[in-house]
This record gives C-alpha cells, sequence and structure tokens, in this order.
C-alpha cells in the first residue's frame, strides 16, 4: 500500500446544532479558541466572559463556534453548559496544534489554542477565525527561537484570522519579517498600522490596508483561488477609549525585562514574568482593556465572515 492510498481515521467533529444548521446554509460562522476560557479569568468571570464574545460574533451578524477538545472529540461550538464546564474545571490542558493528534487519539480534553483552532476550523469548513491577539516572536528569540506555533500554522491553514495584533511585550518587528517571510498577507481594517492588542499600535506600517468588509472578503478569498495554501491575517484596533498608552505598556515592559534578568529569571519563564509585571505596573487596567479587545475583535470577526458569507452567495448564484 503507498503512501497515498492509505485510510486515516476520521477526525471526530462534533458540531452544536445552531452551527451545523448555520454551515447547511451557508451562513457565516466565526471559529473560537477555548483557551481563553480555561487559561484567562478565574472561574465564574471565564465564563461569563466566553459568553459575552459570542455574543460579539453575533452582533456582527455571524454565529460564534468555539473550538474545544472533549473525550477525544472536536467540538466546533461549544452549548452553554459545555463553556461551564470547561470555566469551572481546574487543570484542563493548553492544546496546541502540535499535541492535538496524540490528545484526541488517547481520548484527552483540552482547550484549543489561535493554532489548533486554525486546524479544526479548517476541518469543520469554517473559513474565519478570531482571536484578540496572536502569538509571534519572542523577544530574544535569536537566542532561545521562541517563536509562537501560531505564526506557522497561519502558513498551513486556510483560515481567515481576525485579530488584534500581538502584545507588545513580543518582538512585533520581528513578527512582521516572519509573516513577509512566509507570505502572510496582513491586512489592516481600521487603522495604517499594526496593532498591538490592547495598544492601537505597534508602531510598524501595516503593508495592505482595507476598511471595507467587502473588499476584505474579496481579497481573502482572491488569496486562496491563487493556489496559496494558507490564511490570511486581518488586524482591527481596539477602541480608542480602551486601549492603553503604547509609551506606558513600553516603559513596564523595560523594567519587567530589567527585574527579570535580576532575578535569574530565563527562558520561556520570562514571558510570563513580564506579562504579570505589565499588569501590575497598569494597576488593573490592562486586565480591563484585555476584556475589551476580545468583544471588540470578536464583533469584527462576526462582520467580516458575514461580508465573506454574502460574497460566497454572489460567487454561486
Amino acid at each position: 500500500m503507498t503512501l497515498s492510498s492509505r485510510r486515516h481515521p476520521p477526525i471526530p467533529l462534533v458540531f452544536t446544532d445552531e452551527v451545523a444548521d448555520a454551515l447547511a446554509a451557508g451562513d457565516p460562522v466565526v471559529a473560537l479558541e477555548s483557551n481563553v476560557i480555561t487559561h484567562g479569568l478565574p472561574y465564574p468571570d471565564n465564563a461569563a466572559t466566553a459568553r459575552k464574545v459570542e455574543d460579539a460574533v453575533r452582533a456582527g451578524g455571524a454565529v460564534p463556534a468555539t473550538i474545544g477538545i472533549d473525550g477525544g472529540r472536536v467540538l466546533v461550538g461549544m452549548t452553554d453548559a459545555d463553556i461551564e464546564r470547561f470555566a469551572s474545571t481546574p487543570g484542563i490542558p493548553k492544546v496546541s496544534s502540535r499535541d492535538l493528534a496524540a490528545v484526541l487519539a488517547s481520548g484527552g480534553t483540552g482547550a484549543t489554542t489561535v493554532a489548533s483552532s486554525l486546524v479544526a476550523s479548517e476541518l469543520a469548513g469554517i473559513p474565519f477565525f478570531s482571536s484578540a491577539g496572536i502569538g509571534g516572536v519572542h523577544r530574544g528569540a535569536e537566542t532561545t527561537m521562541d517563536i509562537s506555533s501560531d505564526l506557522v500554522q497561519f502558513t498551513r491553514s486556510r483560515v481567515a484570522v481576525v485579530c488584534a495584533g500581538a502584545k507588545k511585550i513580543l518582538d512585533l518587528g520581528l513578527t512582521m519579517e516572519f509573516l513577509e517571510t512566509h507570505c502572510v498577507p496582513v491586512i489592516a481594517h481600521g487603522s495604517d498600522d499594526f496593532p498591538a492588542f490592547y495598544c492601537r499600535s505597534s508602531g510598524l506600517r501595516a503593508p495592505q490596508r482595507l476598511d471595507d468588509p467587502a473588499a476584505i472578503a474579496r481579497a481573502v478569498e482572491t488569496h486562496w483561488a491563487l493556489g496559496n495554501p494558507g490564511g490570511v491575517l486581518i488586524t482591527s484596533p481596539t477602541r480608542p477609549e480602551d486601549a492603553i498608552d503604547e509609551d506606558d505598556v513600553e516603559a513596564a515592559i523595560a523594567d519587567a525585562l530589567r527585574g527579570a534578568a535580576a532575578d535569574g529569571v530565563r527562558g520561556g519563564a520570562v514571558t510570563k514574568y513580564v506579562m504579570r509585571a505589565v499588569d501590575r505596573a497598569t494597576e488593573g487596567r490592562s486586565a480591563r482593556a484585555n476584556m475589551a479587545v476580545l468583544v471588540h475583535t470578536a464583533q469584527i470577526g462576526g462582520t467580516l465572515a458575514a461580508a465573506h458569507a454574502r460574497l460566497k452567495r454572489e460567487v454561486n448564484q
């Protein structure tokens, strides 16, 4: 038997009725990661936030499909009971695309990251995914090689990713260079710049800007029509009233990096150290801003997915 003729076991996808009906009708659906439920805020705030994010997708005109792994199955959309269970159960592991096969094969449970959510989204036939912020190239990656698997997955999964850029604790210049080298389109919506999560700008100009949702939908479809295997990254900054001043964040990061060096913190532990230091330095503003980014980006994702669904209907008429 040749490699090409081998049969693979089907991936068990479990759709909620709402998501299944929307996909069957060609209605817009936006995939969401479950990692924000299990590794974000404490219970019950995490469950309330997940519901707000799903409501924001609906406000944008689409159906939310929060992705999770439960008993060796991929949940494509979560019921309210699923959200409550994931939010209230301690110790649910984070599962990225690298570990997805092993967790599914062993019948495990896990919360999906951006990367693993993209794998599930493509399998489920969902062309749009929303996240508050993506992973990127970490500061000091020239020696640690600490680069998020999100960036690699963008080159593999045919899913459009809507986000508010990436956090300033990363090396955003190198992140943009990585995306350019790997031919991942970056389209800015509502700004000329690449945003930095709860900062409206990273100080880096985005390579393309399109504000019209219909034009973005055409760009996504054209990218795939050209034969490209991966996705499109669409960034939209948080609202001005929800943003944190970028200079304040950068100063907090610089102080935190000096503190990490003085405390002997190295490797992957530096990122968590810096994030906690920034949270303390902003006196809680970063937590509120984090929530605002999640909700705003989800609504933008819903709006863009709806525009894409309209385009697909027009093409198929």
